[in-house]
């Protein structure tokens, strides 16, 4: 065994130079690390013999204000690796020290599960607090954020430093004290939307949140890459969004592949020509794409969107009357998320239920914004390395890669391929029934929650005892989950790669047969299809095979899998499958495996997309809060309006006092600057919407979306300060302001009654990159030469590299059945039908 560990340290220090030297994601050097990780364990000695008293002691006496040097941070580490064995019982790995000074050095941290992330983070995060930062921890939800500081909490308070957790039920007087520890662990959601609330106060005493510092991020990867285009948004002054009744029942009267047709990636839907002409006519013979008939469009747009493309069960629940969104890459229900009004709306309308309160949209902030907020930036995941160049892209972070305590056996099984989705789904439940019948503990992750359904209806049938997690029962995912590696267990799972439970062999506590457990070879993980990305198949694979412990992996996938369907535009294949259905050819595995990257290539491109029309909105917001900062800390407002408004200002410091004039001048330009950035936004948001509308009506293709977008934000944003401090001029001439202070509702700027937040979904409808990927395959289909769309020099250089990634051997006319949205047969044939079309 002792040589297996030191090979495979070996391996990875290989892996890190090799990295190192083709400059890739992951290559930080750990050597100076463990060289303090090992001056460390000298230290330890020192420390043990300090009582509960003086070892809080010696820490208090090392705080600084400018960070630990390398003497009192060898120290302080060995200070927390004794507090962690006497406050939980767990005395820090090697590893763990090494990820902690990562951590330290703003890196982001590369730990497989079950290697002990918490207490590296927390170490961290002390070491930060002892050098005079405040810390705040981003978990991905509220029970993560309350586990985590609790069960911390004794080593925080071992090492004298405060720590605090926040979450959707905390009260604005218990985040503001929270906010004041100097360790908070809070949902990144929660963060946000603190942030937006703290933006629209009128007075200093009731923000809660502290100005932003270091962020240290609970699995970063899904964080930083997979939410951090979701803008969290405040709302206010409820309306209703409806969607006309006529607008429902037309939309569903239309005919796939006749009225509207959906591209080949399956994420966009539009009006054909004849499709365009059956809504206009219905809706009295109007003329769609002229300007005054934008917002009917808007509504068919939508409408047809969510009749078409949103499935039931897989991108949303109906639970309780509502709507609620499933987390794609958690399996969850996604509280407090929608998308934008109009889209959810059409859904509601859809399934019958109640239309929502939509609100106008105060402000908002990406996750990514939020986080770029913070001057220090760390983090730590179990799978970093693969997005490691979106890392350094987005944040100017490295990824520094820690080997694991024990060397990990998990036996990762090839993937097995089948030509048809039946076929993969009779090998499935055959392989499950056999493993089963061993007794082996097996952990199933399906993609969403009618896939999950379906399995266990299919085990069922093969007499398979199993349980179901999913976003119809996920509040009992604690207690499912800690069984999941119990003996004869089969759980099924929908994404399980995104809900970051430790799994134990023999259970929560390990007492109901671990070792027979490891004796049967551990737990072992089925996928029952490829993810969109390779990064997530690497999460479901770790949750097999912790700490040293047996396990095994396998994925099984088919050619007619979404994965493929939507983001294969290579063909040629002449497949030999075996009598089960499966394929073990080279150039199907190939294409498997590049329907991957290409998915992997089309999210990147969705995140650049969707930053790129966010960062223009972030400066502008930067701008406007300078202004509304001066006007809520100092006397702008009243400089600003005793010289717009002379005369009037004199009057009333004369007859009412200054301070009090001060304050309504500071309330009266707070409302215009905050109504006027509300308005803006709101133009922003429905210009970003036109652009997109322009081309699905096909517009003019060579236009970039993004450069006319800045254009006109640019231009609507130019005078909005100065049209603010007009009109506060001209309502501080009429404002009823009297001894007894401002009357907001009688001078006619009340603020909003209610404000609530929520997520939006943001760019349901796809990025160009999307639309030119669809056309492209629609240009490769057998007969569709003759009307596939022109793909412009420009607009191929748009493409992330693995868009682009095609070989002429791979644009031939035969597919398996599930790869085809038309049939094809011989070349004879194919030709026949050309000719039959022209």
């Amino acid at each position: 065994m002792r040589l297996y560990v030191a090979e495979t340290m070996a391996l990875t220090k290989l892996t890190s130079r090799f990295r190192r030297l083709l400059q890739r994601p992951g290559s930080i050097d750990l050597g100076p690390y463990e060289r303090l990780t090992q001056l460390v364990a000298e230290a330890e000695e020192s420390v043990q013999g300090l009582s509960d008293d003086e070892l809080t002691e010696v820490v208090t006496e090392m705080r600084t204000t400018g960070g630990l040097d390398e003497d009192n941070l060898i120290e302080f580490l060995a200070l927390a690796r004794e507090a962690g064995k006497r406050a939980i019982g767990e005395r820090a790995f090697d590893g763990q020290i090494v990820g902690a000074l990562a951590l330290l050095r703003g890196r982001i941290v590369e730990m497989a599960t079950g290697e002990g992330k918490t207490l590296a983070g927390a170490f961290a995060a002390a070491g930060y607090a002892i050098g005079g930062r405040r810390v705040q921890v981003m978990a991905v939800n509220d029970y993560l954020a309350q586990r985590d500081a609790e069960w911390m909490g004794p080593i925080y308070a071992l090492l004298g430093v405060t720590v605090s957790h926040i979450g959707q039920a905390s009260t604005p007087e218990e985040r503001r004290a929270a906010y004041q520890a100097e360790v908070c662990y809070a949902p990144v959601t929660e963060l946000g939307f603190d942030v937006l609330r703290d933006r629209l106060v009128t007075d200093v005493a009731d923000r809660v949140t502290v100005k932003p510092d270091v962020a240290l991020v609970d699995e970063a990867d899904s964080v930083l890459i997979d939410e951090a285009r979701v803008p969290l948004v405040l709302a206010g002054a409820t309306r209703t969004e409806e969607l006309d009744d006529d607008v429902v029942a037309l939309v569903r009267t239309l005919r796939a592949g006749v009225d509207y047709e959906i591209d080949g990636d399956g994420r966009t839907v539009a009006l054909t020509d004849k499709g365009t002409d059956t809504v206009e006519k219905h809706l009295g013979d109007i003329n769609l794409y002229e300007d005054e008939n934008l917002d009917r469009l808007t509504q068919i747009n939508v409408a047809l969107h969510a009749e078409v493309l949103l499935r039931k069960d897989v991108d949303y629940l109906v639970r309780d009357g509502k709507v609620s969104l499933i987390n794609n890459s958690r399996g969850r229900i996604a509280k407090l998320q929608r998308w934008p009004d109009g889209l959810q709306a059409a859904v509601e309308a859809k399934e019958a239920v109640p239309i929502s309160d939509s609100g106008e949209v105060l402000d908002s902030i990406t996750v990514q914004a939020l986080v770029s907020s913070y001057p220090t930036l760390c983090g730590m995941t179990g799978t970093a390395v693969v997005v490691g160049e979106q890392l350094q892209e987005f944040y100017n972070v490295e990824v520094a890669v820690v080997p694991p305590n024990k060397p990990n056996i998990r036996i990762d099984e090839a993937d097995r391929l089948y030509l048809t989705i039946e076929q993969k789904n009779v090998a499935l439940v055959e392989h499950i029934k056999e493993i089963h019948e061993t007794g082996r503990p097996i952990l199933i992750g399906t993609h969403s929650v009618e896939e999950s359904e379906q399995l266990s209806e299919r085990l069922e049938a093969a007499e398979v005892p199993h349980v179901v997690l999913n976003a119809k029962n996920d509040a009992e995912e604690a207690a499912i989950v800690a069984e999941a590696g119990v003996p004869e267990t089969v759980t099924v799972s929908t994404q399980m790669a995104g809900r970051g439970t430790d799994i134990r062999l023999g259970g929560r506590d390990g007492s109901h047969d671990k070792d027979r457990a490891a004796e049967l070879g551990g737990l072992y993980v089925i996928g029952t299809g490829l993810h969109a990305s390779q990064r997530l198949d690497d999460q479901l694979r770790g949750r097999a095979g912790r700490q040293g412990d047996p396990g095994g992996s396998l994925f099984f996938a088919s050619l007619g899998d979404e994965l493929v369907t939507r983001y294969s535009v290579t063909s040629g294949l002449r497949p030999s499958p075996d009598e089960t259905g499966r394929l073990t050819d080279r150039k199907a595995i190939a294409m498997l495996e590049h329907s991957q990257r290409v998915a992997d290539g089309a999210n990147a491109e969705l995140h650049r997309t969707t930053w790129s029309y966010h960062r223009l909105t972030g400066q502008q917001r930067a701008i406007l809060l300078d202004t509304r900062e001066k006007v809520l800390t100092e006397d702008l407002a009243a400089e600003e309006l005793a010289e717009r408004a002379k005369e009037r200002y004199d009057e009333l410091v004369e007859e009412i006092g200054e301070d009090k004039v001060k304050d309504a001048a500071r309330k009266i330009a707070l409302h215009h600057l905050d109504r006027k950035w509300t308005d803006h936004l709101a133009y922003l948001a429905d210009l970003r919407e036109g652009i997109h509308l322009r081309s699905l009506a096909g517009g003019i293709v060579h236009m970039k979306p993004i450069d006319e977008f800045n254009k006109s934000a640019i231009a609507s944003f130019d005078p909005l300060i100065a049209d603010a401090w007009n009109d506060a001029a001209e309502t501080f001439k009429e404002a009823e302001i009297t001894a007894d202070g401002f009357d907001e509702e009688a001078s006619g700027v009340p603020r909003p009654t209610a404000t609530w937040t929520y997520l939006v979904n943001d760019n349901p409808f796809g990025t160009e990159a999307d639309r030119i990927l669809g056309r492209l395959r629609n240009a490769i289909k057998p007969g569709a030469a003759a009307e596939s769309e022109e793909i412009l020099p420009e607009e191929f250089e748009e493409l992330p590299e693995e868009l682009r990634d095609l070989d002429d051997d791979d644009l031939s006319d035969e597919l398996p059945e599930e790869l085809r949205e038309a049939d094809s047969g011989d070349d004879a044939s194919d030709a026949k039908k050309a000719d039959d079309k022209d």
